[in-house]
C-alpha cells in the first residue's frame, strides 16, 4: 500500500456537486492499494499516518503528529499511485488492485485512523470521479509506501 501524505491547511472532496468530504489542519491522503496488500497494510499506515511528526510545535519545529494537535485526515482512493509509466506515453495501471481487494482496504485505513485516536476522519467515494482541493500546508508532502516500512 502506499500513502501520499499532503499536510494542509484544508482539503476536501467533491462528487457530483456534493462535499462528501473535508477537513481543516490536517492530512488530506491519497491511498493506493496493489494486490498483495492486507488488512496488516492498512493498520501500518494508519499507526503511521496518526504518529507521524510534521506537525509545527511552538517553536516551528515539525515535532507534533496528528494525533498532538487534533488534526483531521481526508481519506482518498487513488489507484493511480500504482501507475508505471515506464514504456511508452500510457500508463499501465496492472499493479493497483481490483475494486473488490482496494475499496476494503482503503475503508481498513479510515477506520484504523479513527481506531487510533484521529477524531475527524472523512472520505471521498471509491471510484467516483472525485474534485479534491488541497490547500497544502508547507507545503508538506510526505510518501508512505508499506514495502520500505517493513
Amino acid at each position: 500500500m502506499r500513502v501520499v501524505l499532503q499536510r494542509v491547511r484544508r482539503g476536501s472532496v467533491t462528487v457530483d456537486g456534493r462535499v462528501t468530504g473535508a477537513v481543516d489542519l490536517g492530512f488530506v491522503a491519497l491511498v493506493g492499494v496493489t494486490h498483495a496488500d492486507t488488512q496488516a497494510e492498512a493498520e501500518l499506515l494508519a499507526r503511521k499516518t496518526a504518529n507521524l511528526r510534521v506537525f509545527e510545535d511552538d517553536e516551528g519545529k515539525m515535532n507534533r503528529s496528528a494525533l498532538e494537535v487534533g488534526a483531521g485526515v481526508l481519506v482518498v482512493s487513488q489507484f493511480t499511485l500504482y501507475a508505471d509509466a515506464r514504456k511508452g506515453r500510457r500508463p499501465s495501471f496492472i499493479h493497483a488492485a481490483p475494486p473488490e481487494l482496494a475499496a476494503p482496504l482503503v475503508d481498513c485505513y479510515a477506520e484504523r485512523l479513527k481506531a487510533e485516536g484521529i477524531q475527524r476522519v472523512e472520505t471521498g467515494v471509491f471510484g467516483a470521479m472525485m474534485t479534491v482541493e488541497i490547500i497544502n500546508d508547507g507545503p508538506v508532502t510526505i510518501i508512505l509506501d508499506t514495502d520500505e516500512l517493513k
